[in-house]
């Protein structure tokens, strides 16, 4: 009983064959999904920012509108969005399963929270260094990337890792919907199957995952950090 029992946890053939597949699927779905949420995330989160009543280029309707869209997709939960938006990831990938399909409702659903972190981020950037730009006959392009981005870019930096932790969650939760990666893994082998080395490894994977990615985040920020 104690062999087999140990055979289990030291060779176990659905762990070895599937787990360094699975750690690729999840950082694949993670990091592209990450990169495309960033990039569409800093242009919504500095729309968001210049067009407000005390922005740079004031609109109120088109900020109103932003700030209604990027609330409701920070509404719905993952696991709904990911199925409503079927028909789309269909449409534009062939398939609604697979880790390259997931990328799709990942981005979706993580663009709308990495807009509100840059927003949240610029504005936390002392008013007094904008008057200063401004004072000095710096263009709006100038006062935008040349002081609110650069003076917050320690902690967008900060908030491209804190996204791509969540990204990371997501896509767990994708695996039980057919994404692939270590969420599936868990699923139909250390859940379904009962097999509780599996489950165990793969936690342990994802926790090894973000906190490398916690590091990385803050290392990289600490030396972007000039102020």
């Amino acid at each position: 009983m104690i062999a087999a029992h140990d055979a289990m946890w030291l060779d176990n053939t659905s762990l070895t064959h599937n787990f360094w597949p699975a750690t690729f699927e999840t950082l694949a779905m993670s990091v592209s999904s990450t990169f495309l949420a960033v990039v569409f995330g800093t242009i919504v989160g500095l729309l968001l920012v210049g067009t407000a009543p005390r922005g740079l280029f004031p609109q109120r309707v088109v900020n109103q509108v932003l700030g209604t869209l990027v609330n409701i997709g920070r509404s719905i939960p993952f696991v709904i969005l990911m199925i409503a938006l079927v028909p789309l990831t269909r449409f534009i990938a062939g398939t609604s399963i697979g880790w390259q399909a997931t990328v799709i409702p990942l981005t979706v659903a993580a663009t709308p929270f990495f807009a509100r972190l840059v927003e949240t981020n610029i504005l936390s950037v002392d008013a007094g260094k904008v008057e200063a730009a401004k004072m000095m006959g710096a263009t709006r392009n100038q006062i935008m990337f040349g002081v609110l981005v650069r003076e917050a870019l320690p902690a967008l930096i900060q908030s491209v890792a804190v996204l791509m932790i969540s990204v990371i969650g997501y896509s767990a939760m994708a695996g039980v919907l057919g994404a692939g990666g270590l969420g599936a893994l868990a699923m139909n082998f250390g859940y379904q199957q009962f097999m509780p080395d599996v489950m165990i490894v793969t936690i342990i994977g994802i926790i090894i995952i973000v906190e490398i990615v916690q590091i990385i985040g803050d290392t990289v920020s600490r030396l972007v950090d000039h102020r």
